[in-house]
């Protein structure tokens, strides 16, 4: 880890405008997916601070979900959508904005995959471990065994990346970027939501297919780039509300001893890198005869990709008065530009991720 202070004070930057040629959609309920997860988040009782309450409830969870989702089907959607809420109360109120260890995070997480395995409640649940057995419920009358059995492991995934940010967060120094990438991936609650990808459109991927490297190499990089483009986008509410330096940007920056700046433009440059080789490697999975199934997950991950960035351009979340911002804030249709900074097909020299650029059997 590189010695340097943490959680200290930096100046926020200019959110810049993101390559992202894929295109956009969304699911016509949008509306009513939103009511219905914010009616259901309320009625959990998620967080009782009135103040959190009213920012959870303006996050849009009914675009998120539509926007990432628009194949999926309507109740399954509605299901997603609460999903989306719970990981949003326990970003907000477990980790991100106080200071959790990675003991505190280890047993919220094990209440959550504790709720997981079923069973009956049980009085010691907290709300997002109740929250979570009904959504598993929910889940259970739209998956497979299988599909519930992949969407459990993924949770594991994402309550082990929770620790693993809780321990960087309690530091007094950053990571390196290496580590950064490799935790922030499993963090930002992207595998379990991967996982759902078929489940909500009502079909099932194979597991021969979803353990094929190329396709791996292809959920991974979904996941890093939304934990990327939250990293660009939301870095300034981070730093507005939380003093939080945790981010792609200010990793970069102190490994490479430069200003955020500088750093910002690296990071772009392989922001875009990834971008291009996720649609370049899409393609080549999808020419060299996906069945039916996969095609549909692989345009799913690209929906994803899409989705967030279109949901995040609108939220309220990222341009609320106490985000402090050095300009005014973009409009959605500035948000996205047409050329990548960096289209190079060599692999980014990190050791987490090298291996997407190998000869992967697609």
């Amino acid at each position: 880890m590189i010695e340097v202070g943490h959680h200290q004070s930096a100046a926020p930057l200019k959110v810049i405008p993101f390559y992202c040629p894929i295109t956009s959609a969304i699911h016509p309920l949008v509306e009513d997916i939103d009511a219905a997860a914010v009616q259901w988040m309320i009625k959990q009782e998620l967080d009782s601070d009135p103040h959190q309450l009213n920012r959870l409830t303006q996050c849009d969870f009914g675009s998120l979900t539509a926007r990432t989702m628009p194949y999926g089907l309507p109740r399954a959607l509605m299901t997603m959508a609460k999903f989306h809420a719970v990981l949003f109360s326990l970003d907000d109120s477990q980790c991100d904005e106080v200071a959790a260890t990675p003991g505190d995070l280890a047993r919220t997480t094990s209440s959550l995959l504790r709720a997981l395995e079923g069973g009956d409640d049980s009085d010691d649940d907290t709300p997002h471990a109740a929250a979570m057995r009904k959504l598993r419920a929910e889940i259970k009358e739209h998956a497979s065994p299988n599909q519930l059995r992949r969407w459990a492991e993924a949770m594991r995934t994402y309550a082990y990346g929770l620790v693993w940010e809780a321990e960087y967060r309690q530091a007094s120094s950053l990571p390196s970027l290496n580590d950064y990438i490799a935790m922030w991936m499993r963090a930002i609650g992207m595998a379990p939501s991967t996982a759902l990808i078929d489940v909500t459109a009502g079909y099932e991927v194979p597991d021969r297919d979803l353990e094929r490297p190329a396709v791996r190499a292809l959920t991974e990089m979904t996941w890093t780039l939304v934990s990327w483009d939250n990293d660009f986008y939301s870095r300034n509410k981070e730093i507005s509300r939380a003093g939080d330096n945790l981010n792609l940007i200010d990793v970069l920056a102190r490994e490479r001893g430069c200003d955020p700046a500088e750093a910002l433009a690296e990071a772009v440059a392989m922001r875009d890198r990834v971008m291009v080789h996720f649609l370049r490697l899409r393609h080549r999975v999808a020419v060299q005869g996906a069945r039916s199934e996969l095609h549909c997950y692989l345009n799913g991950l690209g929906n994803f990709i899409r989705g967030h960035l279109d949901w995040a351009s609108r939220c309220a979340r990222y341009s609320a008065p106490s985000v402090a911002p050095v300009a005014a804030p973009m409009s959605p249709a500035d948000w996205w530009k047409e050329f990548p900074a960096d289209d190079s097909q060599e692999p980014l020299p990190i050791p987490a991720i090298a291996w997407w650029w190998g000869p992967l059997d697609a």
